[in-house]
This record gives structure tokens, C-alpha cells and sequence, in this order.
């Protein structure tokens, strides 16, 4: 039995959709029968069923921790923030160095496990547990580098477009990664490649391994309340990030509402997550749109997957943009619940890939037309027999869950010493 050593940032599957998506992984590597060991830096008491998991403790009292505490304190009284300097001049904040610093230390005290591989996953843009593999040179030839997003940000495909402070000391790290790595590790294939345009390592030592499918044996949470589970339900759960623009979605239920009034009554479109970015707008739209419910924050992640195995329809929203590389953390839970996925957003795209060519209901996320007949159709087909308009698809079931997952590592030639 091989063993992996998992070095991951958090296990706490309610703090983000990124945690999310690393727990089902490292759950279904566990079903593949793989030995595992887990370094978390969640920092709170959790641990996944199972599977020997180690709390890595901060460093505390460093001078990193120290001068980090400092510097908030005078944010606070000032509003200048001191670590942005910092960062222009070394690439990395004050935290970011002592979050990884405190990862390695932990990492250095692991003797026992000598692991196949080790295996790194991060969130969101820290990295950290990868700036900390980087700097343990004897598991170099072992490092699976799970790569979930672009990085550094000036990466991103436009409309993203922020250049954080210190993007070149950030960039050649990640160069680093791409050399040191045994094999950089992608959730999409087109992330992969775009990865490798600026990485060219990545390219001939890249491998896709999907966000995964979870079956859980768990009893699901009953929706809330809030949800109307016999109704023509169109689900958006998921942050609502700038470039997520959800006006042609709104705009495309209006004029749905408008040709269908009988539709009104049973007819409800939801927004579940963070979306401060819209709120003035979405305020607006609820006072004359009582069929648009908009959460306050975030929703418990059990709560979400019990909404999207029984919406009419599950909706994935991207930028608008021509190309974009993720794969979204929510992809295998709407394939899961096989209910329609409404798919807004470029047709260069990974979610558009996996769909397919003939796959229906895709469009741009401004399209109004387009995806007003889009609700139309789906309506139609819920009214005539809500059971029938399922997703149906076994391929990406399979794609998504340990079948696909334990012929990607049964393929990966380890160079590592016994």
C-alpha cells in the first residue's frame, strides 16, 4: 500500500469551498486504499474519519509573528499598512513567511511515515504549503504540487487584472515550484496548460485530477426554509466575485417571469453565498422581485448541498471572459445532484469542455435572450414531469469520483527512494 503524506492548509470543510474540495480529495484518495497521513494548519480541533491528522502549531513569538502583530496594531490606529512595503520588497507578507516557516518546522519533526509521495494543497493565494515543501529539498523527487488556480495573480485571464505587490519575487517562486515539483497537480485541464504557458515544466509534468465527487453515506440535511424544495428552483450557490456579474441571469428570470406568469407562484431564483460586491443592486431588485431570495453571507456547507441535490436547476456563473481555465469547487457537487446545470460563462472553459459540445444550456453570462430561452425550456420540461430533466451523466460521475482519480496515480512514476 503506498503511502501519501498530505500537507494541507485546512481541513475545515465550512471555512471555504477550497477546503471543500481538498477534504474530497483527500477522502477519496483514502478510498483508492492509499496510506495517508494529514499536516493541517487549520488551526482549531478537526480531524477527517479515519486518517491520522497532525494540528501543525504556529510559530508564535518569532520575529516574523512578532513584527506581523505590530504591524496590524499599527494599521489599526493609522490605516497604513506597513506590510504591503514588505511584500514589494521580499515577494511574501509577514504572515505568509511565518505560515509557512511554522509548516516546515512541523514537517522536519516527520521521521516515522516515509511517505510515496507528498502531496501539497493550498487555497485561495497563499500557498503556503507549498512554500514550505520548497524548502525540504529530500521530498523534491515525492512533491505533488497541487496547483488549484492561477498564480501569482497577474496570471489570471483577464477581466482579472490585479498585480499584487511583489508579483516577480511571487512568480519565480512558483518557478521553483514548477522545477522542484515530481508533478504539478491541476484540477482542469485547461488550467494546466495555462499554466504551462508560463511554466513550461508544468506542461511535460502536469496531471489533471478533478475537484471529486464525495458519496456520502450521511444523512442530508432537510433544505431551509427559505427554499421552496417543490418548486422551479434555478440555485446559484457560490461567492459572487466582481467579474461574476449576475445581471443577465436577473435579468433573463424577469423576462421569463414576464412570458410565463403562471410561473410566478411556484417560480424561485436563489443566490446563496457571499455578495457584497452586488448588494445595492440586489436590494433593488428584491423590492420588485419577490422570487429572488439573496442570502445574508454565507450559507453551512450541508445546507448548500442539500438545496442543490433538489433545485430545478443548478447554476454555474463565470466572468465574462474569453477563456476561463477553473474548474468550479461546486462542478462535482452539480453533477452529483444531477439536476440541469445552467452554464453562464465563456464557451472556452473547463466547465464547458467536461459538458460537452452538445450540451444545452450554456451561454455568455450576458446573453439575455439566450438565457431567457434557456428558463423557458427548463420550465417547460419541470412543468411536464420534474423528475425527468435530470443531468445524466455517468461520464463525469465517473470522471469526477476514485475511478478516474486511482488511474491518474496508478500513472505517476515515482523517482522517490525507498
Amino acid at each position: 500500500m503506498k503511502k501519501i503524506l498530505v500537507v494541507v492548509e485546512s481541513i475545515n470543510v465550512n471555512d471555504s469551498s477550497a477546503s471543500k474540495g481538498r477534504v474530497a480529495l483527500i477522502k477519496n484518495l483514502q478510498k483508492c486504499n492509499y496510506d495517508l497521513k494529514v499536516y493541517h494548519y487549520t488551526r482549531k480541533d478537526i480531524s477527517i474519519e479515519g486518517i491520522p491528522c497532525v494540528a501543525i502549531k504556529e510559530k508564535r513569538f518569532t520575529l516574523l509573528y512578532i513584527i506581523n502583530k505590530l504591524q496590524l496594531i499599527f494599521y489599526k490606529i493609522t490605516k497604513i499598512r506597513l506590510s504591503k512595503y514588505y511584500e514589494r520588497l521580499t515577494g511574501f507578507s509577514f504572515s505568509f513567511r511565518n505560515d509557512a516557516n511554522s509548516i516546515r518546522a512541523a514537517l522536519k519533526k516527520e521521521n516515522d511515515f516515509n511517505p510515496d509521495w507528498v502531496l501539497t494543497l493550498s487555497k485561495a493565494a497563499s500557498f503556503t504549503a507549498h512554500k514550505a515543501v520548497l524548502r525540504l529539498p529530500k521530498w523534491h523527487s515525492k512533491w505533488l504540487a497541487y496547483v488549484h488556480d492561477p498564480y501569482p495573480f497577474h496570471f489570471y485571464p483577464r477581466p482579472y487584472n490585479w498585480v499584487e505587490p511583489g508579483y516577480y519575487q511571487k512568480q519565480e517562486f512558483f518557478r521553483a515550484v514548477s522545477k522542484k515539483c515530481a508533478y504539478g497537480i491541476f484540477p482542469s485541464l485547461l488550467l494546466k496548460e495555462w499554466m504551462g504557458s508560463y511554466f513550461p515544466d508544468f506542461l511535460e509534468r502536469g496531471r489533471v485530477i478533478p475537484h471529486q465527487i464525495i458519496d456520502s453515506q450521511e444523512q442530508l440535511q432537510h433544505p431551509p426554509d427559505y427554499f421552496n424544495k417543490n418548486g422551479f428552483t434555478i440555485l446559484h450557490a457560490g461567492n459572487l466575485m466582481r467579474p461574476r456579474n449576475p445581471r443577465g441571469l436577473i435579468e433573463a428570470f424577469k423576462q421569463f417571469l414576464k412570458n410565463y406568469p403562471e410561473s410566478k407562484n411556484d417560480t424561485q431564483l436563489l443566490f446563496i453565498g457571499s455578495n457584497a460586491t452586488f448588494e445595492d443592486y440586489f436590494n433593488k431588485e428584491k423590492e420588485v422581485l419577490p422570487q429572488l431570495y439573496i442570502s445574508d453571507g454565507s450559507v453551512a456547507y450541508d445546507n448548500v448541498q442539500s438545496m442543490q441535490n433538489i433545485a430545478a436547476v443548478n447554476v454555474i456563473l463565470e466572468a465574462k471572459a474569453e477563456i476561463s481555465p477553473f474548474l468550479p469547487g461546486k462542478f462535482p457537487h452539480c453533477v452529483s445532484a444531477n439536476r440541469p446545470i445552467l452554464h453562464l460563462g465563456p464557451s472556452l472553459s473547463e466547465t464547458s469542455r467536461l459538458l460537452g459540445k452538445e450540451y444545452k444550456y450554456k451561454s455568455e453570462i450576458d446573453d439575455v435572450d439566450r438565457i431567457t430561452e434557456h428558463l423557458e425550456d427548463l420550465y417547460l420540461k419541470w412543468k411536464a414531469n420534474e423528475h425527468s430533466n435530470n443531468l445524466n451523466r455517468p461520464d463525469l460521475v465517473d470522471y469526477l469520483s476514485t475511478k478516474n482519480l486511482k488511474d491518474v496515480m496508478n500513472s505517476l512514476s515515482s523517482n522517490a527512494e525507498s
